[in-house]
């Protein structure tokens, strides 16, 4: 049963936490934003616009006595989907079959997802629980992305609690290697086509 929260960042800002923001003087600015609405909760065009650029997250839970794990998760860039305004969904693909994620979903549904774009100096952190679905073919075949070489397994159904962004401060700033890839090609590209137009003035002179 999902937790019942004053604010929407309660989800992470537990009586621990706000202890601390008090001592160490950062509650003040914290309460401000519960008292104007705190952290979204539901899907807004700009998480929309985010998660269709994505090709890849950080998928945490944690067991039953509480020991987390971390797990990639990747595919095409706009794997994850969304289902409606608080749900979203990616086809989870087989891999080293260790099942930690799956093994703590069933008897701790509470999760995290960690979206970055390295590119932009941009994060995503949404709270809220996660499911697998190994049932439901038809739901596997939707999200699954067309073209892609991958496996699918199951399906991951998350319900968001709330999600927030980061500032930029200490994001290394990186590129995927296609993209560098076709920046690259089109530079290369357009320095042949001067070069010919070059030449063919070169030509010209008489």
């Amino acid at each position: 049963m999902s937790d019942v929260h004053t604010y929407s960042s309660d989800v992470a800002f537990s009586p621990a936490v706000k202890e601390i923001q008090t001592r160490k003087g950062s509650r003040r600015a914290y309460a401000h934003a519960e008292e104007n609405g705190g952290w979204r909760t539901e899907i807004d065009e700009n998480l929309e616009a985010f998660l269709a650029a994505a090709n890849s997250l950080y998928f945490a839970t944690a067991s039953a006595d509480g020991q987390p794990y971390i797990q990639h998760r990747g595919g095409p860039r706009g794997f994850v989907k969304i289902l409606d305004k608080n749900t979203l969904a990616f086809a989870d693909y087989s891999g080293n079959r260790q099942y930690i994620t799956q093994g703590n979903l069933s008897e701790n549904p509470k999760a995290h997802l960690f979206v970055m774009d390295y590119a932009h100096r941009r994060r995503v952190k949404i709270w809220g629980e996660a499911r697998v679905v190994d049932d439901d073919p038809a739901l596997m075949a939707s999200l699954m992305p067309q073209g892609y070489t991958a496996r699918p397994e199951q399906v991951i159904l998350f319900k968001i609690s709330a999600w927030d962004t980061n500032c930029p401060q200490h994001i290394p700033q990186k590129f995927d290697a296609a993209d560098v890839a076709a920046a690259l090609s089109s530079r290369d590209a357009r320095i042949a086509e001067l070069e010919a137009e070059l030449a063919a003035m070169k030509g010209g002179v008489t």
